[in-house]
């Protein structure tokens, strides 16, 4: 047992008897069980294969305390900053990891559909939340997963009933302030939706400060029969934090669902992304975009699963690396023996603006069907002197013309996100993180 091990088991004893009393005891199994084979696993090492690329052990080498309530004066002026023009729709607001019910405005929805944060869930939803909290997201193999399972007490909940369609996107908004002493939170967010339903939900992680903190972070979906999902992770937190994510996605037959990140901030970030495809027919489009510069570090890991007949999957990742930073894309998409008829593709690309900027690219295949169509591929290099030359024979000034290119190889991810209000609000981000943004915003 590490040092690290030992913090967060003595830190559970004192979250169990609080949360022993607040009416949470159905609970207590799951993370009884969680907590302890957090205690088996421990954190990950560069020894794990799929971890090899990440060091972890800043997170399991920091004492973070558990974040104890909302600053109550934090005023809606506050979260200004942080709204999407034109976006309208329910949103749920949570400061350092708690709800925060007069940041937020979660409207009133009809016909049985649910938004609300998972605390008032687990006592108003339990009939709905019990049948797949938990059930999904594996913290049998994951230490992060066994940790956010043991310790989860708030986050997003979202239900959409049979032939429910949410057309308005729901936004679930996590704001980190500045604390005494670095602090970790566990939102947990669960999101179902049953047969013939649809709906948009936008996860984003951001920060007051800049100071040191950890998100760790697990989502859950559910996307019954005939439904569709548009799933947006937005990261920007400060510089010095650590974010773990993982969103886990099971699929009912002919389902469709599409999962957008965009990585901008924090220091060390693990992004997972696991659907699997349960449900004849089904297809997922996994797209993403992930910036980094100074000594950021960027993991992203894609477990892709086919298991069952005539389901279709794409993948499309790109990066763009700066500065001393470090980008990982470990995709693996499995086919399961009776996935015949599977169509997969899976690219990565790479675009590399110094000579310190490194990237591991790492795509891979597990099929155990005999009758499918995949094919996986990477690139990685440097910007086109060729591309560059025309663009300023044409006119273009050397920085216009990179600023160009950039946001053209930024946009091929930007461009596959549907919700108009959202991709604007994203290209904007994007525009204020390349280093010629102004160029880009003046050509535009």
């Amino acid at each position: 047992m590490t040092p690290a091990q030992d913090r967060y088991l003595e830190n559970f004893a004192r979250f169990e008897r609080v949360a022993a009393g607040s009416g949470q005891g159905w609970l207590r199994p799951v993370r009884q069980a969680a907590i302890a084979r957090f205690a088996e696993l421990g954190f990950p090492t560069i020894r794990d294969e799929d971890w090899r690329f990440t060091n972890v052990a800043p997170i399991a080498q920091t004492s973070f305390a558990r974040a104890n309530g909302s600053p109550t004066e934090l005023s809606p002026r506050d979260i200004d900053q942080f709204a999407v023009p034109g976006l309208v729709g329910p949103q749920l607001v949570f400061v350092n990891g708690r709800y925060a019910p007069w940041l937020s405005s979660p409207g009133s929805l009809s016909d049985g559909a649910t938004v609300s944060s998972l605390a008032q869930a687990f006592t108003d939803s339990r009939t709905v939340l019990e049948p797949h909290l938990a059930r999904y997201a594996d913290y049998a193999r994951d230490g992060f997963t066994a940790l956010n399972t043991a310790f989860m007490e708030d986050g997003g909940f979202v239900y959409v009933p049979r032939g429910r369609a949410i057309e308005a996107p729901i936004r679930l908004l996590y704001v980190s302030t500045e604390t005494a002493d670095p602090i970790v939170t566990h939102p947990r967010n669960v999101i179902v939706l049953e047969e013939d339903s649809q709906a948009v939900i936008v996860e984003e992680y951001v920060a007051l400060g800049a100071e040191v903190y950890f998100s760790n972070i697990v989502t859950e979906v559910v996307v019954g029969q005939n439904s569709v999902l548009s799933h947006y992770l937005i990261e920007r937190d400060s510089e010095q934090a650590f974010n773990v994510s993982t969103l886990r996605v099971q699929q009912g037959r002919s389902s469709s669902v599409a999962s957008h990140t965009v990585l901008l901030g924090g220091a060390l970030v693990r992004n997972n992304v696991h659907p699997v495809m349960a449900g004849e027919g089904s297809e997922c489009l996994i797209n993403g975009l992930f910036m980094a510069t100074g000594r950021q570090h960027m993991d992203n890991f894609m477990r892709v699963e086919h298991a069952s007949p005539h389901c279709d999957s794409r993948q499309f990742y790109n990066g763009i690396l700066d500065g001393r930073s470090h980008g990982v894309f470990s995709g693996r998409i499995i086919v399961h023996k009776d996935a015949q008829k599977t169509d997969a593709k899976q690219t990565n690309k790479n675009l590399l603006l110094s000579e310190e900027a490194q990237i591991d690219s790492k795509p891979q295949l597990e099929i155990y069907a005999d009758d499918v169509k995949c094919t996986h591929g990477a690139t990685i290099g440097q910007m086109d002197e060729g591309a560059i030359f025309y663009l300023r024979s044409r006119g273009i000034a050397e920085d216009a013309a990179r600023a160009l290119l950039l946001f053209g190889f930024a946009n091929e991810s930007l461009e596959r996100m549907k919700v108009g209000p959202i991709r604007k609000y994203l290209e904007a981000l994007v525009t204020q993180w390349l280093p010629q943004g102004k160029l880009v915003e003046e050509s535009r």
